[in-house]
């Protein structure tokens, strides 16, 4: 076989994930925060690479380092030369991941560290960051919407490309939600609350509740960011913080006359079954309650990229 038809052949049938799982002290997949998309591999402490593209790609979310299954070699080894990765990769084609499952661990690094505390180094969004490139260019969001989003401090960025979402409870971050081209999930630690965003000092008397930051933001786009409205976001299901925030937030709207709770769940079963928890409370609150649903797609990013052929 020639060195070229060698190459392609790891390329087709070498898996990054079998590459990790086999080559030195072996990774193990944290399977609670991988998607079909992104799995996420654990070794030693501290230690996390991404497998994306069915395989055949990689990424290190702590740096910059990410490629191929030649690089992921000599990432793991850098003592390699390109003849001694493939030998390394030889014995690899056609191996079928296993997929172990990590031990998972609260590092004490993770845990001495709280939400606030994580996402103050974090850099702020701006336009032409990766984060600002991805909100706009793959979610269709207006620079108008970011640039009020980020001078609220509402997002951050994250690590390759990610954009990291603030749950407050009053002024502290008390949680992270993080999305980005391959990762959705959050930090660990910390409690839900709500992921607020909307006109600063406004008179507020409308108050929406979508269940994705993204979503959230594009709602608020759609609607011209609309200065008497709050635009927040539970990050899908609702515990005890979450509802707290939600009454609190309600408790604010029950003495105005105009108040609304607006249930801008996706349009789904899932969605639906929120929208019935969200006029519970706003029936409790004594406020008025109204369900708004995507008309294209499932959710507001759907109806924000459809709308404008993204």
């Amino acid at each position: 076989m020639n060195e070229d038809a060698e190459l392609d052949l790891f390329r087709a049938q070498v898996n990054c994930a079998a590459v990790l799982e086999n080559m030195g002290q072996p990774w193990r997949l944290d399977k609670r925060e991988s998607t079909r998309r992104a799995m996420k591999y654990r070794r030693a402490e501290g230690e996390i690479l991404i497998v994306t593209h069915d395989g055949r790609g990689w990424w290190d979310p702590q740096s910059s380092a990410k490629g191929d299954i030649f690089t992921l070699v000599q990432h793991l080894d850098p003592s390699l030369n390109f003849g001694e990765v493939r030998k390394v990769l030889r014995p690899l084609v056609g191996m079928a991941p296993t997929y172990p499952a990590a031990v998972r661990e609260r590092h004490a690094t993770d845990a001495a560290r709280s939400p606030q505390e994580r996402w103050t180094p974090r850099p702020r969004l701006r336009p032409g960051s990766p984060g600002w490139t991805y909100l706009a260019a793959e979610r269709g969001l207006p620079a108008g919407v970011l640039s009020l989003a980020a001078a609220q401090d509402a997002v951050r960025e994250g690590y390759r490309g990610s954009v990291w979402f603030a749950h407050r409870d009053g002024d502290a971050v008390g949680h992270v939600e993080v999305r980005g081209p391959d990762f959705r999930g959050s930090l660990r630690g910390g409690t839900k609350t709500l992921f607020r965003f909307g006109v600063p000092g406004a008179a507020v008397h409308r108050l929406t509740i979508a269940e994705a930051p993204i979503d959230a933001l594009s709602l608020a786009a759609l609607e011209g960011t609309r200065s008497d409205t709050l635009y927040a976001a539970t990050g899908g299901g609702m515990g005890p913080g979450t509802i707290a925030a939600i009454g609190a937030s309600l408790g604010v709207l029950a003495g105005i006359a105009s108040a609304v709770l607006i249930s801008a769940t996706d349009a789904n079963r899932a969605g639906d079954r929120y929208a019935e928890r969200h006029a519970g409370l706003a029936a409790a609150a004594g406020v008025a309650f109204e369900r708004l649903r995507p008309t294209i797609g499932t959710d507001w990013n759907d109806e924000l990229r459809q709308g404008r052929g993204l």
